[in-house]
Protein backbone atom coordinates (compact mmCIF):
# COMPACT_ATOMS: atom_id res chain seq x y z
CA UNK A 1 0.00 0.00 0.00
CA UNK A 2 0.82 3.26 -1.02
CA UNK A 3 2.52 5.52 1.96
CA UNK A 4 0.35 8.63 3.35
CA UNK A 5 1.46 11.19 2.22
CA UNK A 6 2.69 14.07 5.49
CA UNK A 7 0.64 16.59 6.85
CA UNK A 8 2.15 20.00 6.40
CA UNK A 9 0.85 23.70 7.27
CA UNK A 10 0.82 27.32 5.25
CA UNK A 11 4.09 28.84 7.17
CA UNK A 12 6.22 25.77 6.60
CA UNK A 13 5.50 25.82 2.76
CA UNK A 14 6.21 29.29 2.81
CA UNK A 15 9.21 28.62 3.85
CA UNK A 16 10.34 25.72 1.60
CA UNK A 17 8.98 27.25 -1.53
CA UNK A 18 9.95 29.89 -3.69
CA UNK A 19 6.60 29.68 -6.18
CA UNK A 20 3.55 28.98 -5.67
CA UNK A 21 0.54 27.62 -8.38
CA UNK A 22 -2.52 27.69 -7.52
CA UNK A 23 -5.86 25.79 -8.29
CA UNK A 24 -8.89 28.24 -8.42
CA UNK A 25 -12.13 26.19 -7.90
CA UNK A 26 -12.01 24.20 -4.77
CA UNK A 27 -8.54 25.47 -3.41
CA UNK A 28 -9.32 29.35 -4.01
CA UNK A 29 -12.92 29.48 -4.62
CA UNK A 30 -16.12 27.56 -5.20
CA UNK A 31 -19.17 28.96 -7.54
CA UNK A 32 -20.75 31.08 -4.47
CA UNK A 33 -17.94 31.93 -2.26
CA UNK A 34 -13.80 32.67 -1.81
CA UNK A 35 -13.07 29.46 0.53
CA UNK A 36 -11.57 29.84 3.81
CA UNK A 37 -7.85 31.15 3.99
CA UNK A 38 -8.15 32.47 0.25
CA UNK A 39 -7.93 35.84 0.84
CA UNK A 40 -5.33 35.91 3.49
CA UNK A 41 -2.63 33.51 1.07
CA UNK A 42 -3.23 35.90 -1.52
CA UNK A 43 -2.23 39.02 0.04
CA UNK A 44 0.57 37.60 2.18
CA UNK A 45 2.08 36.29 -0.58
CA UNK A 46 1.78 39.74 -2.52
CA UNK A 47 3.10 41.65 0.86
CA UNK A 48 6.36 39.21 0.69
CA UNK A 49 6.88 39.53 -3.51
CA UNK A 50 6.42 35.79 -3.47
CA UNK A 51 5.18 34.98 -7.25
CA UNK A 52 2.30 33.07 -7.78
CA UNK A 53 0.26 31.75 -11.06
CA UNK A 54 -3.26 30.69 -10.82
CA UNK A 55 -3.49 27.70 -12.63
CA UNK A 56 -7.34 26.72 -14.12
CA UNK A 57 -8.62 24.17 -16.80
CA UNK A 58 -11.17 27.21 -17.14
CA UNK A 59 -11.97 28.00 -21.47
CA UNK A 60 -15.45 29.54 -20.63
CA UNK A 61 -14.71 33.16 -19.71
CA UNK A 62 -10.75 34.98 -20.62
CA UNK A 63 -8.54 35.68 -17.88
CA UNK A 64 -9.79 39.41 -17.81
CA UNK A 65 -13.44 37.92 -16.97
CA UNK A 66 -12.04 35.47 -14.70
CA UNK A 67 -10.06 38.30 -12.90
CA UNK A 68 -13.68 39.92 -11.92
CA UNK A 69 -15.00 37.14 -10.86
CA UNK A 70 -13.02 36.49 -8.44
CA UNK A 71 -12.57 40.28 -7.25
CA UNK A 72 -16.51 39.84 -6.73
CA UNK A 73 -15.95 37.12 -4.49
CA UNK A 74 -13.28 39.38 -2.60
CA UNK A 75 -9.96 37.74 -3.76
CA UNK A 76 -7.38 40.30 -5.81
CA UNK A 77 -6.16 38.16 -8.60
CA UNK A 78 -4.57 40.21 -12.19
CA UNK A 79 -5.35 38.75 -15.23
CA UNK A 80 -1.99 38.67 -16.26
CA UNK A 81 -1.67 36.04 -12.90
CA UNK A 82 -4.34 33.68 -14.34
CA UNK A 83 -2.98 30.89 -16.71
CA UNK A 84 -5.73 29.04 -18.45
CA UNK A 85 -6.59 25.87 -20.64
CA UNK A 86 -8.36 28.03 -22.91
CA UNK A 87 -5.64 30.27 -23.56
CA UNK A 88 -3.28 27.33 -25.04
CA UNK A 89 -5.50 27.25 -28.48
CA UNK A 90 -3.66 29.62 -29.16
CA UNK A 91 -0.22 27.92 -28.74
CA UNK A 92 0.90 25.93 -31.93
CA UNK A 93 3.48 24.35 -29.72
CA UNK A 94 1.05 22.70 -27.41
CA UNK A 95 -2.55 22.34 -29.71
CA UNK A 96 -0.98 22.49 -33.83
CA UNK A 97 -1.77 25.34 -35.87
CA UNK A 98 -5.30 25.96 -35.63
CA UNK A 99 -5.74 28.89 -37.41
CA UNK A 100 -7.79 29.18 -40.23
CA UNK A 101 -9.53 26.03 -38.93
CA UNK A 102 -13.25 25.45 -39.25
CA UNK A 103 -14.33 24.52 -36.06
CA UNK A 104 -17.43 23.21 -33.84
CA UNK A 105 -17.27 24.23 -30.29
CA UNK A 106 -18.94 23.48 -27.41
CA UNK A 107 -18.81 26.01 -24.63
CA UNK A 108 -20.55 29.67 -24.25
CA UNK A 109 -19.49 33.00 -25.69
CA UNK A 110 -16.17 32.92 -24.00
CA UNK A 111 -15.02 29.51 -25.53
CA UNK A 112 -15.56 30.96 -28.90
CA UNK A 113 -13.77 33.89 -28.31
CA UNK A 114 -10.64 32.06 -27.22
CA UNK A 115 -11.20 30.01 -30.31
CA UNK A 116 -10.95 33.33 -32.07
CA UNK A 117 -8.08 34.53 -31.15
CA UNK A 118 -6.28 31.75 -31.90
CA UNK A 119 -6.99 31.83 -35.69
CA UNK A 120 -9.86 29.49 -35.29
CA UNK A 121 -13.37 29.94 -37.29
CA UNK A 122 -16.28 28.85 -35.14
CA UNK A 123 -18.55 26.75 -36.54
CA UNK A 124 -22.52 27.76 -36.08
CA UNK A 125 -24.83 24.53 -35.16
CA UNK A 126 -26.05 24.49 -37.79
CA UNK A 127 -23.47 23.93 -39.72
CA UNK A 128 -21.87 21.33 -37.33
CA UNK A 129 -21.14 18.89 -39.89
CA UNK A 130 -19.00 21.29 -42.01
CA UNK A 131 -16.54 21.52 -39.11
CA UNK A 132 -12.89 20.11 -39.55
CA UNK A 133 -12.32 20.26 -35.61
CA UNK A 134 -14.37 19.75 -32.81
CA UNK A 135 -13.44 21.86 -29.54
CA UNK A 136 -14.67 20.82 -26.20
CA UNK A 137 -13.99 23.56 -24.07
CA UNK A 138 -16.99 24.03 -21.52
CA UNK A 139 -20.74 22.36 -20.46
CA UNK A 140 -21.53 26.08 -19.81
CA UNK A 141 -24.61 27.06 -21.96
CA UNK A 142 -24.94 23.08 -23.69
CA UNK A 143 -27.97 22.32 -24.68
CA UNK A 144 -28.62 18.95 -23.69
CA UNK A 145 -29.17 16.39 -25.70
CA UNK A 146 -29.17 18.75 -29.53
CA UNK A 147 -25.69 20.23 -28.74
CA UNK A 148 -24.11 16.82 -27.92
CA UNK A 149 -25.92 15.59 -30.66
CA UNK A 150 -24.96 17.68 -33.56
CA UNK A 151 -21.17 16.20 -31.41
CA UNK A 152 -21.55 12.77 -32.00
CA UNK A 153 -23.19 13.12 -35.45
CA UNK A 154 -20.13 15.20 -36.79
CA UNK A 155 -18.11 12.65 -35.61
CA UNK A 156 -19.66 9.88 -37.41
CA UNK A 157 -19.73 12.04 -40.20
CA UNK A 158 -16.51 12.35 -40.72
CA UNK A 159 -14.51 9.38 -39.22
CA UNK A 160 -17.32 6.94 -41.61
CA UNK A 161 -16.13 9.19 -44.56
CA UNK A 162 -12.31 8.56 -43.20
CA UNK A 163 -11.81 12.56 -43.13
CA UNK A 164 -9.65 14.03 -40.38
CA UNK A 165 -11.37 14.93 -37.67
CA UNK A 166 -9.01 17.16 -34.95
CA UNK A 167 -10.27 16.61 -31.35
CA UNK A 168 -9.54 19.37 -28.50
CA UNK A 169 -10.48 19.05 -24.94
CA UNK A 170 -9.92 22.29 -23.13
CA UNK A 171 -10.50 21.18 -19.79
CA UNK A 172 -10.61 17.23 -18.98
CA UNK A 173 -11.84 17.63 -15.04
CA UNK A 174 -15.00 15.35 -14.83
CA UNK A 175 -16.09 17.28 -11.88
CA UNK A 176 -15.91 20.70 -10.27
CA UNK A 177 -17.29 21.88 -7.22
CA UNK A 178 -20.12 24.19 -6.96
CA UNK A 179 -20.66 24.64 -3.39
CA UNK A 180 -20.20 22.27 -0.15
CA UNK A 181 -21.64 18.94 -0.41
CA UNK A 182 -22.56 19.44 -4.42
CA UNK A 183 -20.86 19.02 -7.63
CA UNK A 184 -21.58 19.23 -11.15
CA UNK A 185 -19.62 17.58 -14.46
CA UNK A 186 -17.64 19.40 -16.24
CA UNK A 187 -16.13 19.00 -20.31
CA UNK A 188 -13.86 16.12 -19.39
CA UNK A 189 -17.36 14.41 -18.89
CA UNK A 190 -18.41 15.34 -22.45
CA UNK A 191 -15.15 14.35 -24.07
CA UNK A 192 -15.26 11.09 -22.22
CA UNK A 193 -18.74 10.41 -23.41
CA UNK A 194 -17.71 10.56 -26.70
CA UNK A 195 -14.55 8.47 -26.66
CA UNK A 196 -16.89 5.64 -25.52
CA UNK A 197 -18.55 6.37 -29.08
CA UNK A 198 -15.33 6.89 -30.93
CA UNK A 199 -14.08 3.13 -29.28
CA UNK A 200 -17.05 1.13 -29.67
CA UNK A 201 -17.25 2.48 -33.35
CA UNK A 202 -14.10 2.86 -34.30
CA UNK A 203 -11.92 0.24 -32.17
CA UNK A 204 -8.93 0.47 -34.67
CA UNK A 205 -8.27 4.03 -35.25
CA UNK A 206 -6.66 5.19 -31.62
CA UNK A 207 -8.67 8.14 -31.93
CA UNK A 208 -9.38 10.51 -28.98
CA UNK A 209 -9.43 14.02 -27.51
CA UNK A 210 -5.56 16.24 -27.06
CA UNK A 211 -5.91 17.43 -23.31
CA UNK A 212 -4.84 20.64 -23.09
CA UNK A 213 -5.69 21.33 -19.44
CA UNK A 214 -4.17 20.23 -16.14
CA UNK A 215 -2.63 17.09 -15.84
CA UNK A 216 -0.87 18.05 -19.38
CA UNK A 217 2.41 19.64 -19.03
CA UNK A 218 1.33 22.71 -20.88
CA UNK A 219 0.02 25.09 -17.90
CA UNK A 220 2.95 23.86 -15.44
CA UNK A 221 5.77 24.54 -18.09
CA UNK A 222 4.44 28.20 -18.80
CA UNK A 223 3.79 28.87 -15.14
CA UNK A 224 7.72 27.62 -14.68
CA UNK A 225 9.18 29.79 -17.12
CA UNK A 226 7.21 32.82 -16.41
CA UNK A 227 7.59 32.87 -12.65
CA UNK A 228 11.78 31.71 -13.18
CA UNK A 229 12.12 29.92 -9.67
CA UNK A 230 13.23 26.71 -9.25
CA UNK A 231 11.25 25.46 -5.92
CA UNK A 232 7.64 25.58 -7.05
CA UNK A 233 4.97 24.23 -5.59
CA UNK A 234 1.30 23.27 -6.65
CA UNK A 235 -1.71 23.69 -4.58
CA UNK A 236 -4.95 21.79 -6.06
CA UNK A 237 -7.56 19.49 -4.59
CA UNK A 238 -8.05 17.24 -8.00
CA UNK A 239 -5.60 13.92 -7.77
CA UNK A 240 -5.82 13.30 -11.04
CA UNK A 241 -5.53 17.04 -12.31
CA UNK A 242 -3.49 19.05 -10.17
CA UNK A 243 -1.69 16.37 -8.59
CA UNK A 244 -0.58 13.77 -11.06
CA UNK A 245 0.49 16.85 -13.73
CA UNK A 246 2.32 18.69 -11.01
CA UNK A 247 3.86 15.61 -10.45
CA UNK A 248 4.85 14.60 -13.87
CA UNK A 249 6.12 18.19 -14.21
CA UNK A 250 8.81 17.79 -11.53
CA UNK A 251 6.75 20.18 -9.59
CA UNK A 252 5.71 18.92 -5.78
CA UNK A 253 2.34 18.71 -5.11
CA UNK A 254 -0.23 19.85 -2.33
CA UNK A 255 -3.51 18.47 -1.84
CA UNK A 256 -5.54 20.29 -0.32
CA UNK A 257 -8.23 19.01 1.76
CA UNK A 258 -11.75 21.43 0.07
CA UNK A 259 -13.12 21.00 -3.05
CA UNK A 260 -12.81 17.42 -4.30
CA UNK A 261 -9.88 16.26 -2.43
CA UNK A 262 -10.77 12.55 -1.06
CA UNK A 263 -12.79 13.02 1.95
CA UNK A 264 -9.91 11.56 4.30
CA UNK A 265 -7.67 13.73 2.70
CA UNK A 266 -4.44 11.29 3.21
CA UNK A 267 -5.84 8.35 2.20
CA UNK A 268 -3.07 5.48 0.80
CA UNK A 269 -3.70 5.57 -3.47
CA UNK A 270 -1.36 5.03 -6.22
CA UNK A 271 -1.71 9.08 -7.09
CA UNK A 272 0.49 10.61 -4.28
CA UNK A 273 0.75 13.79 -3.55
CA UNK A 274 4.20 15.51 -1.47
CA UNK A 275 2.12 16.64 0.99
CA UNK A 276 -1.82 16.94 2.09
CA UNK A 277 -2.75 20.39 4.03
CA UNK A 278 -6.26 20.19 5.19
CA UNK A 279 -7.21 23.54 4.81
CA UNK A 280 -5.68 27.22 3.69
CA UNK A 281 -7.09 28.66 7.21
CA UNK A 282 -3.76 28.83 8.84
CA UNK A 283 -3.13 26.23 11.60
CA UNK A 284 0.71 24.78 13.25
CA UNK A 285 1.75 21.44 11.84
CA UNK A 286 0.40 19.79 15.19
CA UNK A 287 -3.08 21.39 15.07
CA UNK A 288 -3.20 19.74 11.75
CA UNK A 289 -2.15 16.32 12.77
CA UNK A 290 -4.74 16.75 15.91
CA UNK A 291 -7.18 17.29 13.72
CA UNK A 292 -6.19 14.71 10.97
CA UNK A 293 -6.20 12.03 13.63
CA UNK A 294 -9.24 12.99 15.60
Amino acid sequence: MTDLAPLIDLPSLRARYEGFLLDAYGVLVDRERALPGAVALLEELEHAGCPWRVLTNAASRLPEELSETFAALGLSIPAERILTSGSLLAEPAVSGDLRGIRALVLGPAGAHRYAERAGIIPVPFEEALDAEALIIADQQDLRWPEHMDLAASLLVHRLDAGLPLRLLLCNPDLIYPVAPGRVGLTAGALAAMLEAIIRERWPDQGIGFVRLGKPAPALFEIARRQLGVTRLVMLGDQLATDIVGARAAGIDAVLVGTGLAPASGRAATAIRPTWVLPSLAVESSQAAADRASA
